[in-house]
């Protein structure tokens, strides 16, 4: 059944529409009365500052950044998809970007995982001419959603239509969430522009985030696609102002370990009200998933030096490695063109970092062979099973 009105107003109402089922419509931000700074609170933003200022100071070290940051965006976007049902994996993702496999012998859905590496790119490359808008927000999703499953649905505009959210089959008589209706939905996405850049001078950065993502999920603008570009507006609110010099903070991997406590505080807010224990299960997620990057980073460092010094004689196999850490994965033709050398040439490359444990095949075929770097896919592998087991403290 829909839910019923709820006990507290501070984050909304719901309103009764005239076909007889009733929609939520968001108070603006910030919530009135003010969030409650306890003790917890406070704890938890300052843990989180110093999370996200160690994770990019660590970046700043790295040999060359922009290689882990290309990985990182993948792992967000194969991470964010499977939230919303999509099956590829990073490596199907590898594999499509290497033209090794053709798109109708992989996962049918890889090119909605590639759409978000773009929708992230352009999302974050037009904030150095644009600020963070519903005009950018409408450009990410036009990304996000082209042809592929949902892009009869609107791409890049925000719905004229009701819609809802609740299992299979279920409508706006039974649906367990029914967002603003049509006719609300500017204003409600007037006041959150409103607030992203007001809130700037009254906020801290880490609660707008999180005051900002619950509102985007809650005002749900488009008619498909709304959980994947609400997380990317995480990333793009700490990058646009400067918190991270580049976007390796991604919350996908631990909203998906707690998938069911992610959408419980959501539901909270909206029917009690209940934003602290919202912004207190953000911030855990803030500091968890800062921590991890930072972890990997360093672990990438050493695994960097230690496989080049390995192949310090050989200049060729150096080559190959730098370039294994923005592709990881590679077939004897494409080594051969990285390193300029012939065909036997590469294939002897590849076997030795086979031999050293390094690469994986991973067709089976004698012809037409693909190798992966498995040591570096199992540092973000790592994250994501971390991920799961972490506790969120609540």
């Amino acid at each position: 059944m829909t839910t019923s009105f709820p006990v507290s107003q501070r984050a909304g109402r719901y309103i009764q529409q005239l076909t007889g089922y009733r929609a939520f419509v968001p108070a603006p931000l910030p919530p009135d009365p003010d969030i409650e700074f306890d003790g917890e609170l406070r704890t938890l933003l300052s843990q989180a500052d110093r999370d996200i200022a160690r994770l990019d100071a660590i970046a700043a070290l790295l040999p060359n950044p922009d290689l882990f940051v290309a990985m990182y965006v993948r792992h967000e976007a194969v991470l964010s998809s499977q939230i919303e049902g999509t099956q590829s994996t990073l490596e199907d993702v590898l594999a499509f970007e290497a033209h090794a496999t053709a798109a109708h012998d992989g996962p049918r859905d890889v090119e909605e995982v590639v759409n978000y590496v773009r929708a992230m790119n352009h999302g974050l490359a037009r904030l150095a001419e644009l600020p963070l808008s519903l005009r950018l927000l409408r450009e990410i999703h036009a990304k996000l959603m082209h042809e592929v499953r949902g892009g009869e649905k609107s791409p890049g505009e925000f719905r004229t239509s009701q819609n809802w959210i609740g299992a299979t089959g279920s409508t706006l008589a039974t649906a367990s969430f029914v967002p603003p209706p049509p006719h609300e939905l500017m204003s409600a996405l007037g006041a959150l522009e409103t607030f992203l850049h007001q809130g700037k001078t009254t906020v801290p950065l880490l609660i707008r985030c999180g005051l900002a993502h619950a509102q985007f999920e809650t005002i749900h603008p488009f008619l498909d696609g709304n959980g994947r570009v609400g997380r990317l507006l995480i990333t793009l609110m700490l990058c646009e102002e400067q918190a991270l010099s580049r976007p390796l903070l991604y919350l996908s991997v631990f909203l998906k370990a707690h998938r069911a406590e992610y959408y419980d505080r959501l539901t909270a807010i909206r029917q009690q009200g209940h934003w602290e224990p919202w912004l207190k299960f953000f911030l855990r997620g803030v500091s968890q998933t800062a921590r991890a990057a930072t972890r990997t980073a360093h672990d990438i460092m050493a695994m960097r030096e230690a496989h080049r010094a390995a192949l310090i004689k050989n200049p060729k196999a150096l080559k190959l490695l730098d370039s294994l850490f923005q592709q990881p994965m590679v077939s004897p033709n494409r080594i051969a063109a990285i390193v300029g050398c012939t065909h036997p040439t590469a294939v002897k490359l590849a076997r030795d970092l086979e031999a050293r444990g390094w690469l994986r095949e991973v067709t089976g075929f004698e012809r037409n062979r693909l190798y992966r770097y498995q040591p570096y896919l199992d540092l973000f592998h790592r994250e994501t099973v971390q991920a799961a087991f972490a506790p969120t403290g609540a």
